[in-house]
């Protein structure tokens, strides 16, 4: 019991929630950027258009961030760069398209938006492809 309500906490506890964290969160992503992938032609006049780019570009850019990043963040490759699209992404599906309900339309982006933050923050871990090329 003592050890539940400790403060401190183990380098392998953090590897360990680190890898869970990208895991759980690349692979919860990949569906929604594959959907778009697949449905590109049908969704490339009706996405948003982010900050005047057209639909067709922030369709790109956001199938870039949704698929491939989330792809490298499982794998724990580039992850910091990886995030950083994805927080954008995240951002504008939250703030744009969801009107900023964090508890409402926008809590599946606001979800998604705390753990990419997260790993932009703290990086993969040390069970991760990145530490791999570091090492």
């Amino acid at each position: 019991m003592k050890k539940l309500l400790s403060v401190s906490y183990s380098a392998w506890a953090f590897n360990i929630a680190m890898l869970l964290l990208r895991l759980g969160a690349g692979a919860l992503m990949i569906p929604h950027g594959y959907d778009k992938l697949v449905h590109f032609a049908e969704r490339k006049n009706n996405f948003i258009s982010f900050l005047g780019m057209g639909s067709t570009l922030s369709l790109t850019l956001d199938i870039f961030a949704e698929f491939f990043c989330a792809s490298f963040i499982i794998l724990g490759l580039f992850t910091r760069f990886a995030a950083l699209p994805l927080v954008i992404a995240m951002s504008v599906a939250l703030f744009k398209a969801g009107n900023g309900d964090f508890f409402g339309k926008g809590a599946d982006a606001a979800l998604f938006l705390s753990c990419y933050c997260a790993l932009l923050l703290c990086g993969p871990g040390d069970i991760s492809a990145d530490r791999i090329i570091n090492k």
